[in-house]
């Protein structure tokens, strides 16, 4: 008989045959049929067990029927023989030494689903819950069933966390820091970290590296913020001052790239933010593992790393103008924990600051005597920076406009004296240089703007009000909604970009077009017969990044209601295409500020007299895409009037003729404008 044949000779039911053991069967040959062991089966009685083993009596119901080709027990194989694959419902005896089972395993019974011992009943829901189980399981097998494929995920999975976790340890905080050397430095961060988590225990390491993950992945997180507002405000992100500007970033979006735009641009920040954070942490903890895994090379390789370090530090070693060992994670998170004292400490200091101004106990008689009886007019010409001036790429132009103006003021009979002003914000911000000229305050962040227009501090506005000789009003396009801050101001009467009678198109971010807003300006207080001497702070906006499209000067009869510009807003260009290049974007800079110029200068040609006195300025400097790097503050500030008299009282401030402030005109804080302007034109003055 062959050794893959199962025997049919039926077994001995007479009980008189004893169960042969081990040495026995040997010795009676391979071709004898073996005798049955009975198999003890759930469902009979110890008793009815114990009954059949004595006598081989019929099984009672419940156990399994002693069939030969279905139920039975095959005896122990000789050594040496190898047994066939059990039919279903059979048990498998435990192979002897020496024989060599198909499929090795400590006594496994194979049971067709299908078939039941008597008294159980079929359950089709458990037998589709179990092949549900057995899908899934499969599932989870897949990669097993293709071992190089699961190496190969799992070992780039491993070099993309390193790569992730070095990129995160080693990226600078400025767009223009990044570059191939600055990610082949040794980061004291990373080494400490390791060494840190090669030496705790597994449960305090795998807090460790979750904790030190997410703090990483915040870290990152603050250096792309950081490169966001290098890039606009030439400044790092205020963890205590600068939430609110992330407002103001959103209106920003909307109003250049449409609703569309700001929500796709909201959603991808926050995505980032989600994906940065968890990747982080993952990648730790992966590269933990691996540590752990590997400890004697992870802690020969730190070793390594760490002494490399300490060595590069030491001499100085650099690659190009980057240094070999560097610790720039620990001075970043330094600088933030002294900004953030700084910004609490920042209060109390200003409040002292605040408390001291020269002119509170002047009586009203004597305040701006040398000003009586004349309009003026203090606007700002938005992103009116140094850069426009002295730029080379732009000077030639820029000159040009200027020399133009002052040549047709003169014309006009009006005389011009120029300096420089240092603004305290650079980019964006302007509200905080308005503030700071009219207050002499220097506002520098947004807790003391606050704290200014919380309080009783008198400003410009407020002292030509407080005379009584003066009506005071504003002209604000850029305003679109209700700013409370207007009466801190001190302003009778305030013109948004919904008062100005415009109906035609926005462009971007401006409202109301620069000309368009000295023709309302004339037409609502100026032009009147019969008023009293008007103050009016003016904002000319038009200049506001992202310059993109941009009006151009039209006859002044042809202004109308401003429907005429939805025709020259057609002519402008797209702003998605000029910020991709940043040499358009400096030449519709330079444009927009030429276009403002314009504006202020020939309604004063048009509609200045013997009474006008203008105080124009930039109240800070374009965004570092237009100043190439600069992170200077400087912006131009003139006066203009036709009364010799106003401009003998600034004699001594040494200010450069015409509208184009000299290099080395003088240069003062912006919020030094205030008490000088009026010291010229007290009593004194």
């Amino acid at each position: 008989m062959s050794l893959f044949t199962r025997p049919h000779q039926q077994p001995d039911r007479t009980g008189g045959g004893a169960e042969p053991d081990d040495d026995a069967g040997a010795a009676r040959g391979g071709g004898q049929s073996p005798v049955e062991e009975r198999p003890r089966v759930e469902g009979a009685s110890s008793e009815s067990r114990a009954k059949a083993d004595a006598d081989g009596a019929e099984p009672e119901k419940g156990t399994v029927a002693a069939e030969p080709e279905k139920g039975t027990v095959t005896a122990e194989p000789e050594k040496g023989t190898v047994t066939a694959e059990p039919e279903k419902g059979t048990v498998a005896a435990e192979p002897q030494d020496g024989t060599d089972d198909l499929k090795p395993r400590k006594e496994t019974t194979t049971r067709d689903p299908r078939a039941t011992t008597a008294g159980d009943v079929p359950d089709p829901a458990a037998r589709g819950a179990e092949r549900g189980r057995f899908r899934r399981f499969r599932r989870l097998l897949r990669w097993r069933r293709h071992p190089r494929t699961a190496r190969g995920v799992s070992a780039a999975t491993t070099v993309l966390a390193g790569a992730l976790v070095v990129f995160a340890l080693l990226v600078p905080n400025r767009i223009e820091r990044i570059e191939f050397a600055s990610f082949l430095r040794i980061p004291a961060e990373g080494v400490l970290l390791a060494g840190l988590l090669l030496a705790l225990p597994a449960r305090p390491r795998r807090i460790t590296a979750v904790v030190a993950g997410a703090f990483l992945g915040l870290l990152t997180v603050l250096k792309f913020v950081d490169m966001g507002f290098y890039q606009v405000l030439a400044r790092p992100f205020d963890l205590v001052l600068d939430w609110i500007l992330i407002e103001h970033a959103t209106d920003f979006l909307r109003e250049t790239f449409g609703r569309t735009g700001q929500v796709l641009a909201v959603v991808g920040v926050i995505v980032l933010f989600v994906a940065v954070l968890v990747l982080t942490t993952l990648a730790v903890v992966r590269l933990t593992n691996l540590m752990v895994r590997h400890r004697p090379v992870a802690a020969r390789t730190t070793l390594i790393l760490g002494t490399a370090w300490i060595t590069c530090m030491t001499l100085g070693l650099q690659l190009g103008a980057v240094p070999v060992a560097t610790k720039g994670n620990a001075e970043f998170v330094g600088n933030r924990v002294e900004q953030v004292r700084a910004g609490l400490e920042d209060a109390r200091v200003f409040r002292r600051q605040a408390a001291v101004d020269a002119f509170a106990k002047t009586p009203p008689d004597q305040l701006l005597t040398g000003l009586r009886g004349k309009d003026v007019l203090f606007t700002f010409i938005e992103s009116y920076g140094r850069v426009a001036i002295d730029d080379p790429a732009m000077a030639e132009q820029t000159d040009a406009v200027l020399e133009e103006g002052t040549g047709r003021l003169k014309a006009a009979g009006f005389a011009s004296r120029s300096g420089w002003l240092q603004s305290p914000v650079t980019g964006a911000g302007s509200w905080l240089a308005h503030s700071t000229f009219l207050s002499g305050l220097w506002i520098k962040n947004q807790q003391r703007y606050r704290s200014l227009t919380t309080s009783d501090r008198m400003t410009l506005t407020k002292y030509f009000g407080k005379t009584g000789a003066w009506r005071t009003v504003g002209i604000v396009p850029g305003v679109r909604r209700a700013w409370p801050e207007g009466k801190f101001f001190g302003l009778d009467h305030i013109y948004d970009s919904e008062h100005l009678g415009y109906h035609g198109p926005y462009f971007s971010w401006t409202p109301v077009p620069d000309q368009f807003s000295m023709e309302a300006f004339e037409r609502l207080e100026h032009g009147k017969e019969n008023r009293e001497p008007i103050m009016a702070e003016i904002i000319l906006a038009s200049s506001h990044n992202p310059w993109s499209p941009i009006a151009r000067m039209i006859d002044w009869e042809d202004l109308g209601d401003g429907s005429v510009f939805h025709r020259i807003k057609k002519e402008g260009t797209d702003p998605a295409e000029v910020w991709k290049d940043p040499e358009k974007v400096r030449t519709e800079y330079r444009k927009a500020i030429a276009y403002s110029i314009r504006s202020l200068t020939e309604w004063v040609e048009r509609y200045g007299d013997d009474d006008t006195v203008l105080v124009f300025l930039g109240d800070h400097q374009p965004v570092p895409t237009v100043t190439a790097g600069d992170t200077g503050k400087d912006v131009p500030v003139t006066i203009v009037a036709r009364d010799e008299k106003v401009l003998e009282r600034i004699a001594d401030w040494g200010w450069t003729d015409g509208l184009k402030p000299a290099g080395d005109a003088p240069r003062w804080g912006m919020d030094k404008f205030r008490d000088r302007f009026m010291t010229a034109y007290g009593p004194r003055g």
